[in-house]
Formats: structure tokens, C-alpha cells, sequence
């Protein structure tokens, strides 16, 4: 099972984000838009393949993402429920 912290470390590593630490992502934080990380629809299209890479899990739909990316406990509940 997949947690939300080794999901915030493979994001940390994956996308480049040197200068924000583990315990600073929420697991309830949006991932896009001001009130959260801040990433963008390029770091969409990283996070899939990391997602694909690191836990094999394929995000079947793009049109899913906005549900599925929206925080790192929803990301981690649909890695764990299509493992």
C-alpha cells in the first residue's frame, strides 16, 4: 500500500521541487492552482509518468484528472485502488 509520504517524496524528486520539503505538502493540499503547490499542465503530464514509473499504475483517462490530481490523498487512493 502507498502512502501519501512516498507519494510526496517520488513527486518532490520527480518534479524538481528541491526547495519544498515532505511536511510542508498536506495531504488534503491542491496539488494545481494558488491555494496549493501551484504546478501546472505540464507537471500533469510528469506526474502521470511517475505515477506509471514508480507504482505502475496507468491513469487510463485524462479527462480524470482533475479528480485524481487534485490532492495527494486522492492520487494515493486511486494508485492503491488500480495496483
Amino acid at each position: 500500500m502507498i502512502t501519501t509520504t512516498d507519494l510526496k517524496v517520488k513527486l518532490i524528486d520527480g518534479l524538481g521541487l528541491e526547495d519544498i520539503a515532505v511536511d510542508e505538502i498536506g495531504d488534503d493540499m491542491a496539488l494545481f492552482g494558488d491555494d496549493g503547490l501551484g504546478l501546472d499542465s505540464v507537471d500533469a503530464i510528469e506526474i502521470t509518468l511517475i505515477v506509471e514509473k514508480e507504482f505502475g499504475v496507468k491513469i487510463k483517462d485524462a479527462g480524470e484528472e482533475s479528480g485524481v490530481f487534485s490532492t495527494p490523498n486522492t492520487l494515493v487512493a486511486y494508485i492503491n485502488e488500480n495496483k
